[in-house]
């Protein structure tokens, strides 16, 4: 299963890119989230594995993030005009994921964020999961909407606002 989702940012591309590759704001923005910590490597660097608890309702998933592709690897110096990929894969039960982010200058002060994405699926998850496209779409599209607001306004997923 894939999909592509895309939101734009009223925020210039160094200062998404900043915001998303500081692990202290994960919390701000990725709904559910009860943990994010490095097992080898460092945060965001290519190779680092990663222990990631997330929460939904009742029901809590642990997987395992790794960091595939990360370019430039420096990102304070930014090309300009250029284009950051931010490649992941995250392997849970019954679960495989790549995602791919692309942030863009989309114009003066704005950014255009491409998040591809794509599942694989095994034992009774191989039957489910392409049943629940639109529910990944949607969480895509959800965690995407939250960084923007927590991003152009500062609003943190934890102080009240009502899941969807």
């Amino acid at each position: 299963m894939k999909y592509t989702v895309s939101i734009e940012l009223a925020l210039p591309r160094e200062q998404a890119v900043a915001l998303l590759a500081d692990p202290a704001h994960l919390p701000k923005w990725l709904r559910g989230l009860v943990r994010h910590e490095p097992l080898h490597g460092e945060h965001g660097q290519v190779g680092t594995t990663s222990r990631v608890v997330l929460r939904t309702g009742q029901q809590e998933m642990e997987a395992t993030e790794t960091i595939t592709r990360r370019e430039p690897a420096d990102l304070t110096r930014l090309p300009e005009g250029g284009v950051v990929h931010y490649e992941r894969e995250i392997v849970a039960e019954g679960m495989w994921n790549a995602a791919r982010e692309r942030l863009t200058e989309a114009g003066p002060g704005t950014t255009l964020w491409t998040s591809e994405n794509e599942y694989r699926f095994s034992g009774p998850m191989r039957l489910l999961g392409p049943l629940m496209r639109p529910v990944f779409r949607k969480q895509s599209r959800r965690h995407m909407l939250d960084f923007k607001a927590f991003a152009e306004h500062g609003t943190d997923v934890r102080e009240g606002i009502t899941q969807e």
